[in-house]
């Protein structure tokens, strides 16, 4: 690594957007635009690339992004759906390109690769340098050296060592170092890490000279307001070499504290709450121990819990849609008796319904992203039935990839950002052609969330 001060900024005017992203899954993807709306740069997440017509009715957009369900699949789909999408985005001429991965990493080499999107990424941007930022302080997620510390309760965890991530369903973490987890994922990266020292003194790695095949990348340290300034100045400021990024919503605090920082940017007034909701649902897919300590402060707090039955995605059409009813029926009689219905298959890690649907995927010979992702679909299903069927117009999704299935099924095709809760969780408004159109909706990972987090959206958000 070589020490050579970072260039100086661009200048000159763009056409396009000062950043587009790709999320690897909805609720991060919507993290990502709450960052940017809310430090007053207006933003629009789309749940499939938009139409030209679809940014003519919404004209100065600062951020445009897509959502997917990428850390949920294979490298086959990665290497069927990314090369259209990045394309499309990159046609939009944003400053940046962010390639938007979860916070706590979730991704291997078989599922939700992100060194496969890396060399996907390279084809079109031939990066001279990619950096990536995964940190996010205002998250509770720190880089320090090179490895990953995320928070869990009132306690900060190394990744490999997170109550949660060690144990992930399907990308359990038992490595913290960023890089070395991320060039697991791909034979062609060369990672190297621009540590707390190296932004504390203004150095930076030389961009290295082309190799064939090789994909050079820095992961960026940042613990504080100082080092994420630091990272963010590095990345905005090198953005005609290495147009594209990876990280979480990091990259966007980070890049928000440095336009800030240097008056291109105004700070904004905090966002305000909404207000109570006249009726609210939950859905969960969510199996962490966050998500399970959110459903008992909602037992106790006035919600009507309603277990769903997952093992029915095994068996056949007619049992599925009996069990969609079921649970739907029992949500609405909730509404009716003037309680807030929360679905869920589980209510943590150690929930005996888990095993129970392993075993059934199994017995069926099933593939368990292929049953996790009807699971979620179905659970999008019941929240358009009751949603249909009710005068609620509020709801939350629980679950990084859940959100991402069940979203699908509610005939919306873009959110915007209405109300702060937690970081990384807000309130958004839906857009939609139909009856979903207005809808207010939160999207929440599994990790993410204070205890009585529902019981928050459920009277409007706002800071506290």
């Amino acid at each position: 690594m070589s020490t050579h001060a970072s260039p100086a900024p661009q200048t000159g005017t763009r056409s396009g957007p000062r950043i587009a992203w790709y999320g690897d899954d909805f609720t991060g993807a919507a993290a990502t635009m709450e960052v940017l709306t809310f430090a007053g740069l207006p933003s629009m997440l789309f749940l499939e690339p938009p139409t030209e017509e679809q940014l003519a009715l919404y004209p100065g957009l600062q951020g445009i992004g897509v959502a997917s369900t990428a850390r949920a699949q294979s490298t086959t789909w990665l290497d069927a759906e990314l090369p259209g999408i990045l394309a499309r985005l990159k046609a939009l001429n944003p400053g940046i390109l962010h390639y938007k991965v979860c916070s706590t990493l979730d991704s291997s080499p078989q599922t939700g690769s992100i060194g496969r999107a890396m060399e996907i990424a390279a084809g079109q941007f031939s990066p001279g340098l990619v950096p990536i930022l995964i940190a996010a302080p205002q998250l509770r997620r720190y880089q320090c050296f090179g490895h990953l510390f995320a928070a869990a309760g009132d306690r900060v965890h190394r990744l490999d060592r997170h109550p949660d991530m060690s144990r992930h369903p399907v990308t359990p973490m038992d490595e913290s170092d960023v890089a070395r987890h991320i060039a697991r994922q791909s034979t062609r990266l060369a990672i190297d890490c621009i540590s707390l020292e190296d932004l504390a003194n203004g150095t930076f790695p030389t961009p290295p000279t082309a190799s064939k095949g090789t994909i050079h990348a820095v992961t960026l340290d940042c613990i504080d307001s100082a080092s994420e300034v630091a990272a963010g100045a590095y990345i905005w400021s090198n953005r005609a070499a290495n147009p594209f990024v990876v990280g979480s919503q990091g990259v966007e605090y980070a890049l928000v504290r440095h336009w800030q920082e240097t008056g291109e940017l105004a700070p904004c007034p905090p966002p305000t709450g909404i207000g109570p909701a006249d009726g609210m649902v939950v859905v969960s897919g969510s199996v962490s121990p966050t998500t399970a300590a959110q459903i008992a402060w909602s037992k106790a707090n006035g919600f009507c819990t309603v277990a769903f039955d997952a093992t029915q995605v095994c068996g056949d059409a007619a049992a599925l849609e009996a069990e969609i009813g079921r649970t739907t029926e029992a949500a609405l009689a909730a509404l009716s008796q003037g309680r807030d219905p929360l679905i869920h298959t589980a209510e943590g890690p150690d929930d005996p319904a888990i095993d129970r649907f392993r075993a059934a995927v199994s017995a069926a010979n099933g593939d368990m992203t292929a049953a996790n992702q009807s699971v979620g679909e179905a659970l999008g299903l019941c929240l358009r039935q009751i949603l249909d069927r009710s005068t609620a117009r509020r709801a939350v999704v629980s679950g990084g990839d859940t959100s991402g299935h069940a979203t699908r099924q509610l005939g919306i095709f873009a959110l915007t950002a209405l109300a702060p809760t937690i970081p990384g969780a807000a309130i958004f408004r839906a857009h939609a052609t139909g009856p979903m159109d207005g809808l207010e909706l939160a999207l929440k990972g599994g990790q993410m969330g204070s205890e009585d987090y529902f019981g928050w959206v459920r009277n409007g958000g706002g800071a506290r």
